[in-house]
């Protein structure tokens, strides 16, 4: 092959694959799998509010959870870049979790658009109130 047609070729290559990158670079994230074989099982009815809280196990767990899962549009540690809210001042105790369980296991969908998908049978409810229990330790008013 000669070099001017290699070279044709390399940058049509790399200008697909920015656009593919451009396309499907936001919410592509495969979800990562949480491990809370240490924490009490729930069972398959969601509860109304957070069994873990305070629990500095699902508080471990759930930091791990949050930034392998949430981070990337929340924010490192919560501290939203402006992509999605930020989780540090959703309100905490019971009311807070009546929020947070209905965007983590639906989602949020808005005219149609999936501004967050909805995690409920990809993170179980252990992995969910571990994630919410670590969002309660760096609350903000």
């Amino acid at each position: 092959m000669k070099p001017a047609t290699l070279r044709m070729l390399t940058l049509a290559l790399a200008g697909s694959l920015t656009l593919l990158g451009t396309a499907y670079g936001h919410g592509n994230v495969t979800p990562q799998p949480v491990d809370t074989g240490n924490l009490k099982k729930l069972g398959s009815e969601w509860l109304d509010s957070n069994p873990y809280r305070g629990d500095a196990e699902a508080i471990r767990i759930g930091h791990s959870a949050f930034a392998q899962n949430c981070a990337r549009c929340h924010g490192i540690d919560a501290v939203s870049g402006g992509i999605a809210p930020d989780l540090r001042q959703l309100p905490t105790g019971e009311d807070g979790d009546a929020v947070f369980q209905g965007r983590i296991r639906h989602g949020s969908i808005r005219n149609g658009v999936t501004y967050m998908p909805p995690f409920e049978g990809i993170l179980s409810q252990e992995a969910a109130w571990a994630i919410r229990s670590w969002l309660d330790t760096v609350h903000q008013e």
